[in-house]
């Protein structure tokens, strides 16, 4: 799996979206997900009703159409063993600080061709905010699963938080909605695209903490927790800020008003 980039920065509160299957309900960090688990019948049906594998002509013949669509280099490449490679972007939504190797220098090609890692070789770590909405344009295989995927980005920011605590999504527009599905740890993202076609309006994917309900504290460092301590203390205080400047404000208007009306016959 190879790997290119693009990034741009910016920062978000700890206020998350989050509901169990297309979701757009808000919810705090600290607030369970209110889940609807759906009924056991409902979940069998779906399994029943799951189409079959194309054959080996069928993906060639849409392979061919996904690359007429392309405007770009990266389209997909059909292998003699039925396999096929092409590009997925990834969108890097998260929230919370995450954990990295401390001191050590950029990743070289040399690194990257011999498979170094890096976060092996120093003990110490540090906690940082990845650029919201950094993008990575990943080279995959149509048998890369999305563990594999999560790995990887991990792997390519150096970060050593464990992998459970992310989830890939895939983001869609429907009615005007932006709607997040969260992927199972064993599907196919190449195959998802694939499906979709090239259009990121269409079918785009974002990697976001793993949201399960209830946060586990023991699954973070001490760093971490207290990074998540400095985070709340820094939002408590803009919170009061933006406070206190909304009254200051409506005080000094009924101050004004007041003084323009203490000349004026009652």
């Amino acid at each position: 799996m190879t790997v290119g980039s693009s990034m741009s920065s910016g920062y978000s509160s700890l206020d998350e979206e989050l509901e169990d299957f297309f979701f757009t309900a808000k919810t705090t960090f600290f607030k369970s997900a209110q889940s609807r688990a759906p009924a056991k019948n409902v979940t069998k049906t779906a399994e029943e009703e799951k189409p079959e594998a194309p054959t080996t002509q069928e993906i060639e013949q849409i392979i061919n159409s996904y690359n007429a669509k392309v405007t770009n280099c990266f389209v997909m490449k059909l292998n003699e063993d039925g396999t096929y490679t092409g590009f997925i972007k990834v969108h890097l939504k998260l929230r919370r600080p995450v954990t990295v190797p401390a001191g050590i220098r950029p990743q070289s090609i040399y690194d990257a061709l011999k498979e170094v890692n890096l976060a092996d070789m120093t003990e110490k770590r540090t906690s940082f905010y990845l650029p919201l909405d950094a993008v990575k344009q990943l080279h995959i295989s149509s048998t890369t699963t999305v563990s594999e995927v999560i790995q990887g980005l991990l792997k390519k920011f150096m970060v050593v938080d464990n992998p459970q605590k992310f989830a890939l999504f895939k983001e869609m527009q429907r009615d005007g909605q932006v709607l997040f599905q969260k992927l199972s740890l064993t599907e196919y993202p190449l195959y998802l695209r694939l499906l979709a076609g090239p259009d990121t309006d269409v079918l785009s994917f974002v990697l976001k903490e793993n949201e399960t309900g209830e946060v586990e504290w023991d699954a973070f460092s001490i760093p971490e927790l207290q990074n998540f301590l400095m985070i709340l203390d820094r939002e408590e205080k803009d919170k009061i800020q933006q406070v206190q400047k909304k009254y200051s404000k409506f005080k000094q208007r009924l101050e004004e008003t007041l003084k323009e009306a203490g000349g004026k016959p009652g």
